[in-house]
């Protein structure tokens, strides 16, 4: 099965306003509203995602009768990389209100040179084993943060199917995570860059989603 790409902002529809607003330099100064931003961006790829999902019919017992009504079959689990991820997790969370959460604390470390690397520090997820996984990060750069988030979590057993959801994703991001992903693997993209700089800042991107939404760390 080959990985499919959806590109959100390639529409037309109130989604491009969240994008727009969490890239002005003007905008970001507001942090509720970054937040909230990122959150929207969340309930709306949830949406887009729900169309993918597998559905059985179930009859619904109403005050007045019985309808019929197609329900989500697949058991998710929303997945994110601290710190950053996690207005987007709560926004895929409002619409996927029953999933199963893991979290993955990742961190880059840079050495002289300008050579990054990546560890995980701490993971946290309810069993994987059939489930429908999905990797929540609203910037993917260089994709290795991720794809090593992924890793990790096989440590819980091996998803039925993987989805990533990104808010902003570089050329080089999507195509190494093409590369090295499963087949099948599903990519939720709010906007495609083509550039990163020499720190693997997306450019044009926003910044440092982290810090913009939660303060500057140390």
């Amino acid at each position: 099965m080959s990985k499919t790409v959806h590109i959100l902002n390639r529409g037309h529809s109130i989604f491009n306003h969240y994008i727009a607003e969490i890239r002005d330099i003007q905008i970001q100064k507001d942090p509720i509203r970054f937040r909230r931003n990122l959150e929207r961006i969340g309930e709306v790829m949830a949406y887009e995602l729900s169309k993918e999902l597998n559905y059985i019919s179930t009859e619904v017992q109403t005050p007045l009768g019985t309808a019929t009504e197609q329900l989500v079959r697949d058991d998710i689990v929303l997945s994110t990389v601290l710190r950053a991820g996690l207005p987007m997790h709560n926004g895929f969370l409002n619409v996927f209100d029953r999933a199963g959460n893991a979290f993955v604390s990742a961190f880059r470390k840079s050495h002289d040179g300008g050579e990054i690397e990546v560890e995980v520090e701490y993971i946290s997820s309810p069993n994987l084993k059939g489930k429908v996984l999905v990797i929540i990060d609203p910037m993917l750069a260089t994709g290795k943060s991720l794809l090593l988030a992924y890793k990790a979590l096989l440590s819980h057993g091996t998803p039925s199917e993987v989805h990533i959801a990104a808010a902003i994703a570089s050329n080089e991001g999507l195509a190494y995570l093409q590369e090295h992903m499963p087949s099948g693997t599903h990519f939720w993209l709010g906007a495609l860059d083509q550039e990163m700089n020499h720190l693997s800042y997306i450019v044009p991107g926003l910044g440092d989603a982290g810090d913009l939404a939660y303060g500057v760390k140390e």
